[in-house]
C-alpha cells in the first residue's frame, strides 16, 4: 500500500466512524473507496467489516453516559445481535455476492419509512399502553427483529445502524439519544463478530484493515461529541438523509 492510499483510507475511515457513531452506514463510504483503490470486492467487505469494528466501539463507548441503567436490556439485545452476526457471516462465505443485494435498498427504504413515521406510531402505541396499565418492556417481537438486523449486518453492513434506529423507535418508548446509544453497542457487536470470522476464513488485507482501524476509532470519538449534542428531530432528520442517500447509493449497484 502507498502512503497516499494510506492517506485515503484513514481519511474515509474517520468518516465512517464518525457517520456510524452518528446514525450508521459508514459501509457506504469506505467500501467504494477501497474498490476504487482496486482491491476485490469480498477483499473490500471482509477488511472494512474488521477496520470499522473498533470505530463502532469507540463510538458505543461515546454513548456510555446514555446508557446508564439501561445495559441489562442492552446486554438481553446484543445475545441477538451476536447470533445474527454469526448466521449473517456464514451466509456472506456461503452464498453468491448478489443473492442478497437486490433486497438490500428495500429494506434500507422500508427502515427510512419507519423512522419518518416512528414519533407518530409511538404516540400511539404509549396512548394504549396507558389505557392498558401495562409496563412497556421489550418483548419477542424485538428480539427477533434485533435478530435479522443482526443477520443482515453480518452479511452486508451498510445501513443496519439506520434499520437498528427504526426498530427501536417503533417498539421502545425510551429518548431517541439512548436508542442511538443501544444501536452503537449493537453495531459493536455485528462488526466485531463478523470481524473475528472474517479474519480467519476471508481474504484480507491487514494493510487496509490498520488504516481504517486508526481512522475509524477517532471518528467514532468524534461521531459519539456530534450525535449526542444534536436534538432528537434533528437527529431523525439526519437519520432520514443518510439512508435516503443509502437507498440511492445501493440502488445504482
Amino acid at each position: 500500500m502507498t502512503w497516499w492510499h494510506a492517506v485515503i483510507v484513514v481519511v474515509a475511515g474517520i468518516w465512517a466512524g464518525t457517520i456510524n457513531a452518528v446514525v450508521g452506514s459508514g459501509t457506504l463510504v469506505t467500501f467504494p473507496v477501497l474498490v476504487a483503490l482496486g482491491y476485490p470486492p469480498v477483499t473490500a467487505t471482509t477488511s472494512n467489516a474488521i477496520g470499522l469494528a473498533p470505530g463502532t466501539l469507540s463510538g458505543a463507548w461515546g454513548y456510555r453516559h446514555e446508557l446508564k441503567g439501561y445495559w441489562p436490556q442492552t446486554v438481553r439485545f446484543a445475545v441477538a445481535s451476536f447470533l445474527g452476526a454469526i448466521g449473517g457471516t456464514v451466509l456472506l462465505l456461503s452464498l453468491p455476492k448478489d443473492a442478497f443485494e437486490a433486497v438490500v435498498p428495500v429494506l434500507v427504504g422500508l427502515a427510512v419509512v419507519l423512522v419518518i413515521v416512528q414519533p407518530k406510531v409511538s404516540k400511539w402505541v404509549a396512548a394504549r399502553r396507558e389505557a392498558n396499565g401495562t409496563e412497556h418492556k421489550p418483548g419477542p417481537l424485538l428480539m427477533f427483529f434485533v435478530f435479522l438486523i443482526g443477520i443482515y449486518g453480518g452479511y452486508f453492513t451498510a445501513a443496519q445502524g439506520v434499520m437498528l434506529m427504526a426498530v427501536l423507535g417503533m417498539l421502545l418508548s425510551e429518548p431517541l439519544q439512548k436508542l442511538n446509544g443501544v444501536k452503537n453497542v449493537l453495531a459493536a457487536v455485528v462488526n466485531v463478530v463478523a470481524g473475528v470470522i472474517y479474519a480467519f476464513v476471508a481474504p484480507i488485507s491487514w494493510p487496509v484493515v490498520l488504516w481504517l482501524a486508526v481512522g475509524s476509532t477517532a471518528g467514532g470519538f468524534l461521531g459519539a461529541k456530534i450525535g449526542r449534542k444534536l436534538p432528537p428531530a434533528v437527529l431523525r432528520g439526519v437519520i432520514v438523509v443518510i439512508g435516503v442517500a443509502a437507498v440511492i447509493q445501493l440502488s445504482l449497484k
